[in-house]
């Protein structure tokens, strides 16, 4: 096995675009592939291009009658029958309407998770990153939550078919990871596990330290739904306590991770309040459950969030550090490391677009933040849940 991590590029992806109102936005891959390469981290040999998915492919998870409705209503003059369509497959609401070019784009964006994951169960690379991919709450039958094709669920089901593999699939987006959740909520070697926001106050209201699988399924389903304000501290022990007893417990083939950046305080979508901190040590301890569980097979996937300028190109970027071995993760760890500077070529670039002010560092300087209130509470609370959650394993 090459000792090497690949960056996987969607040819065609771009155009996964709901309209320009809209916050899920391909400009956030952009933004943060290119803060990856003033940083000098993104050699064009470390670059693959991935293939498009095919109909048979998206029809391991979705089905037909799903995928013909998507292509339907991705014609530039859909069918009379449109808005009969997109109400029946989830394709008419606010989140997630139906738009020209919907099918080729959201099969670009299977097309990259798949070759990620063929890559490294092919012994091609050892770990891959597809930041466009990580679209996880699609159902077999219906769009949802910003995402049409469910490429995480997808690659899963292809490398199960492939490859055999036993999948830990680790979700840190803060919305529930339900579509890959309830995709394999019958398959005992395939482990889905997700903190987020509780359910209680955020979408998709699902995720309970109850749902744990069924049938043969049982047991292989974990969820860790913290509270709202969480904050650093919390939110890194809850992870850390839960992910390792799970992935050990587990033994996986290969780990599939999502990582949504939207638990971060500056998110609009979300009521927790992390800082770029945990986009650092969440990713670092999954690359090292990986090397000590699986002889390092891991792929990575993108996922939400909604401050493109601010918060998601670094907290994609340092996944990538932190997966290809960039001097720069480890320097980031040091005591004064978070005040590492951002390249001043990609603030010249940027700043005259954005509408707010770019960081100027890698890491938050959170001393100036305000301490939440009820931080002891929320603490008490979300160490009780991750007890609940882990109790098995």
């Amino acid at each position: 096995m090459k000792d090497k991590a690949v960056y996987v590029r969607s040819t065609g992806a771009s155009p996964y675009r709901f309209n320009d109102e809209h916050p899920f936005s391909p400009l956030r891959v952009e933004l943060a592939e290119t803060l990856l390469e003033a940083s000098g981290a993104l050699p064009s040999e470390s670059v693959l291009k991935a293939d498009t998915a095919l109909d048979e492919q998206l029809a391991l998870i979705h089905r037909p009658d799903y995928i013909e409705a998507v292509r339907g209503l991705s014609q530039p003059v859909p069918p009379a029958s449109a808005a009969g369509l997109a109400r029946r497959f989830g394709l008419d609401s606010e989140d997630t309407p139906y738009f020209t070019g919907m099918h080729e784009a959201a099969s670009a964006i299977v097309g990259g998770s798949i070759a990620a994951a063929d890559a490294v169960l092919s012994g091609r690379a050892l770990h891959a990153y597809h930041m466009g991919g990580g679209l996880h709450h699609a159902f077999p039958g219906h769009g949802s939550g910003f995402c049409v094709y469910n490429d995480a669920a997808i690659a899963i089901a292809a490398m199960r078919r492939k490859h055999g593999a036993r999948v830990l699939y680790i979700d840190t987006d803060v919305h529930h990871g339900d579509g890959v959740q309830y995709a394999f909520y019958e398959d005992p070697d395939v482990f889905t596990y997700s903190i987020h926001e509780t359910g209680k106050y955020l979408f998709p209201g699902t995720g309970f330290t109850h749902e744990k699988g069924i049938d043969k399924g049982f047991g292989a389903c974990c969820n860790v739904p913290v509270q709202p304000y969480t904050e650093d501290e919390s939110w890194l022990e809850c992870f850390t306590e839960t992910v390792t007893r799970i992935a050990r417990a587990f033994k996986p083939d290969l780990i599939v991770s999502q990582h949504g950046c939207d638990a971060h305080a500056f998110d609009p979508l979300s009521h927790v309040h992390c800082s770029m901190r945990i986009y650092l040590e969440m990713p670092r301890l999954i690359r090292q459950l990986a090397h000590e569980l699986c002889d390092g097979r891991w792929v990575a996937l993108g996922g939400g969030g909604y401050d493109p300028w601010r918060v998601v190109p670094r907290a994609w970027s340092l996944v990538w550090l932190v997966m290809s071995g960039h001097p720069l993760a480890s320097r980031l760890q040091e005591p004064q490391g978070g005040l590492s500077l951002l390249p001043q070529a990609w603030l010249e670039l940027w700043q005259p677009q954005a509408p707010v002010a770019l960081p100027l560092h890698w890491l938050d300087d959170t001393s100036a933040w305000s301490p939440m209130p009820r931080r002891a509470e929320i603490t008490l609370q979300n160490r009780r849940t991750w007890e609940l959650s882990a109790q098995d394993y």
